[in-house]
């Protein structure tokens, strides 16, 4: 069998021209085989309903987990009907890896796809080098590769996940489903009724049932599906009892889609962002997911039927960058119903899921650390800035992503704070590989207590300013918009830490 090989990946120039009726641009599937019917621009309806499912499970055992990962074409139970798309072990979401920190993960990328691919584990904080996480590795069509990632015995716990990351085709290769969830687990576990992972993509699907070719204007705003599913389901049901204490783990796992998310009638508390665990969980009303983010949540239960809802959220549009100011999007709607809770009987009688959380311990925090370096990374999105002129460009600090270039360098063991600024009309989510990012300040105003992400927002006309320790490892990765159709189109930078 063939195996894969470490080469530069070609320097991407896809840029959008301005006539936006134009077929795909180069940076996502014109090669695609699942976007073969594109005539026709019925969709096909949904069926929403039914039991919520959950993705299968890998465990590690005596520090170890390893894992075949077959990426493939077949037929899936996608929104309620067969669909010819991509999955993960013939499944979407693919596996759930649950690990512990210090654990060995071995993972056998299996490439059954008729396009490169690789694979990502985005959140960890695991070795950038050789077979870990790095995302310059090409697996080729029929080729397997032997990824290893030892991760630190002071690993966070957290809800992390994993899909593909070769630059150009990352977009349409998640938006097709290949992607699952990783838990690390608590050094003490929480005691609750019961543990859910909520994954949630978006899609759409032609008349015929394929995954329908997306537009060079979709690319350009950020492709938003039709379908917003959940565990690759529209709307499922489940059910509890009052009284109970539930944990769910979510992730957005949109290309580009943000998710403002409330579940009136239940209480909900916030253990953790990304890879950030509270010492105290806080209460919440309402829960802000950019592309990438995840939530380690608590759900206490009371009677009724509640519904998970994700509401509009204005992110910008094209219409900002033509001088038209921000774009009109439906604001009216009462948001999309993700799952519906169901509460009944009678109130749980056990007090031991209401029984109080083991100590977390106190978060690091770095705003009085040494500071090493300064630096300010712009993300930008604006007709003009591409090669040629009058294109649309997407860039980090005014250049397109190139994987022979490396575009930071940085001292391993410093700490750095970086503004990151967006002059766009767009909000763009950035994503730091393999180091977490503190929050300092957001929105001009700097922050009370440690919030770590691998995904910061990072809001339209304005900056964030973070925080990163460059620990423990050394080597080349990547940090990027994480709305991954301007991460293909370029918005993409190379950092290396020595």
């Amino acid at each position: 069998m063939r195996r894969p090989v470490l080469r530069p990946l070609s320097r991407r120039s896809a840029l959008l021209l301005g006539g936006l009726g134009a077929a795909a641009t180069a940076a996502g599937g014109a090669g695609l085989w699942w976007s073969l019917a594109t005539g026709s621009s019925s969709r096909t309806a949904p069926g929403t309903g039914g039991e919520l499912s959950q993705p299968s499970e890998l465990r590690s055992s005596g520090g170890r987990l390893e894992v075949r990962l077959e990426a493939g074409p077949g037929q899936f139970r996608l929104a309620g009907q067969q669909v010819r798309t991509l999955g993960y072990n013939g499944g979407i979401p693919g596996p759930t890896l649950r690990l512990r920190p210090g654990d060995l993960l071995n993972v056998r990328l299996a490439n059954n796809l008729d396009q490169t691919t690789n694979l990502h584990v985005h959140g960890l904080h695991v070795s950038p080098e050789g077979s870990g996480d790095n995302v310059f590795v090409i697996v080729d069509p029929g080729a397997v590769h032997e990824y290893e990632y030892r991760l630190p015995a002071d690993h966070p716990p957290g809800v992390y996940w994993y899909h593909p990351h070769h630059h150009g085709t990352v977009a349409d290769q998640i938006f097709a489903g290949l992607f699952g969830a990783i838990i690390v687990e608590d050094p003490e576990p929480i005691a609750v009724s019961a543990e859910r992972v909520l994954v949630v993509s978006d899609t759409t699907l032609d008349g015929a049932g394929n995954v329908a070719r997306v537009s060079q204007m979709e690319r350009m705003l950020g492709r938003e599906g039709e379908f917003v599913l959940v565990n690759g389901q529209s709307n499922p049901e489940f059910t509890a009892v009052p009284g109970t204490r539930e944990r769910w783990r979510i992730i957005n796992a949109c290309v580009a889609r943000y998710l403002s998310l409330r579940l009136d009638g239940q209480q909900l508390q916030m253990l953790g962002m990304d890879s950030g665990q509270y010492r105290t969980p806080s209460d919440v009303e309402e829960l802000f997911l950019a592309p990438g983010n995840r939530a380690d949540l608590l759900v206490t239960t009371a009677a009724g039927n509640s519904v998970l809802r994700a509401a509009y959220y204005d992110r910008g549009s094209m219409a900002g960058m033509m001088g038209q100011g921000r774009g009109a999007r439906r604001s009216d709607q009462p948001g999309t119903a993700l799952a519906t809770l169901r509460v009944s009987g009678s109130t749980a009688s056990s007090p031991s899921t209401l029984a109080p959380l083991p100590p977390v311990g106190e978060p690091d925090d770095l705003r009085t650390a040494a500071v090493a370096a300064h630096r300010q990374l712009t993300l930008s999105s604006a007709m003009g800035m591409g090669m040629g002129g009058g294109m649309m460009g997407f860039t980090i600090n005014g250049r397109e992503f190139s994987a022979a270039r490396t575009d930071t360098t940085v001292a391993a063991g410093s700490v750095e704070e970086w503004t990151l600024t967006n002059p766009s009309p767009m909000d763009h989510p950035f994503h730091l590989h393999v180091w977490p990012m503190q929050v300092i300040e957001q929105g001009g105003r700097a922050l009370d207590r440690p919030e770590w992400r691998d995904v910061v927002n990072v809001p339209a006309q304005g900056r964030v300013k973070v925080r990163v320790a460059f620990t423990d490892f050394t080597g080349r990765s990547v940090y990027h918009c994480h709305i991954l159709d301007h991460e293909d189109l370029g918005m993409m930078g190379v950092i290396e830490v020595r």
